[in-house]
């Protein structure tokens, strides 16, 4: 074992990688595992199933419970709290703890707690003081108690013109690439008269394909999240007719993050892009028009198996 352990530390697995450092007061049970290049700090514990990659740091005042799998380039903070039993008991061991899962990059902050079963997505980040009751998604940024999503992680901005006394000014139709793929961001015609306003849009030509089908997202609860998927063979078209959401388009490698706050604004998702809707307004009413009949086997829903497909077609 080419790994560093303290003096004062107590490293009983034999399963550690080269580089590693485990400091003072740390106890590390028989059947753990440790990758390469990990920082164990002061007074952590990990129990004997649980797997630890490359290049993680675990800050001081840590317990990494049985069943806990923790990917490469993780950080966890100090005093972050894992748990692995829903009903826990006195003397009272489940057959099989409950599997929790911390995907590469993840990032969990100081007293930070997480429920027992979950998965925090890649790239994540768990803010300080958090009560994690459910997964994480992919490159996501939650707080509070229970954690919600309030961004994502590098999302570039991108300004749809709200003017500063928060009034939405008139709209030059067009349409304009927001630099993540091939996704465009629509300003349609808006016609108002003594009689209301109109705002129009024809397939083929202002929406840029012919539409199969169409849904309408409706009575979301605000900490809810739409979306979070990619399609193969699909192009949408979304357009908040009333009320606001935000959404996240992604491309492997660019992210970008707009509010769709007025009917004469649209986006235009073609397919293989990862798309992500959420922080809707209570009377936020989501319309979308899609190229292609519901087919379950063109969604892509996890995020790494997205990523994986990229790859090949790249």
């Amino acid at each position: 074992m080419n790994a560093f352990v303290h003096p004062q530390g107590l490293c009983e697995t034999l399963h550690v990688g080269e580089g590693t450092r485990i400091w003072a007061f740390a106890h590390v049970l028989p059947g753990a595992r440790i990758g390469r290049d990990c920082n164990i700090c002061d007074h952590v514990f990990i129990e004997n199933d649980v797997v630890v990659g490359d290049r993680v740091t675990v800050k001081c005042g840590v317990q990494l419970w049985d069943g806990l799998r923790v990917g490469d380039a993780v950080f966890i903070g100090p005093n972050a709290t894992f748990s692995n039993d829903l009903f826990p008991r006195s003397k009272i061991r489940p057959e099989r703890f409950a599997e929790t899962t911390i995907e590469n990059g993840a990032s969990i902050g100081a007293n930070a707690t997480v429920l027992p079963g979950l998965t925090i997505g890649r790239n994540a980040m768990v803010g300080a003081g958090a009560v994690v009751t459910r997964p994480v998604p992919a490159n996501a940024i939650v707080v509070g108690n229970p954690a919600r999503i309030v961004g994502y992680v590098d999302a570039r901005q991108i300004d749809t013109i709200r003017a500063p006394s928060m009034v939405a000014p008139p709209l030059e139709p067009g349409s304009q690439p927001i630099g993540v793929g091939e996704v465009h961001l629509h300003r349609l015609p808006r016609i108002e008269d003594m009689r209301g306003c109109l705002s129009v849009g024809e397939f083929g030509r202002t929406v840029p394909f012919d539409a199969k089908r169409y849904f309408v997202v409706f009575d979301v609860p605000s900490r809810e999240v739409r979306g979070e998927h990619a399609h193969r063979e699909s192009h949408q078209f979304l357009v908040c007719v009333h009320g606001s959401a935000a959404a996240i388009v992604d491309d492997g490698e660019h992210r970008a993050e707009l509010i769709l706050d007025r009917p004469e604004l649209a986006l235009h998702i073609p397919p293989m892009i990862w798309g992500t809707q959420y922080r809707y307004t209570e009377d936020a009413v989501l319309l979308v028009f899609a190229s292609h009949y519901y087919d379950p086997g063109d969604y892509i829903r996890d995020y790494a198996a997205y990523l994986s497909e990229l790859r090949h077609q790249r």
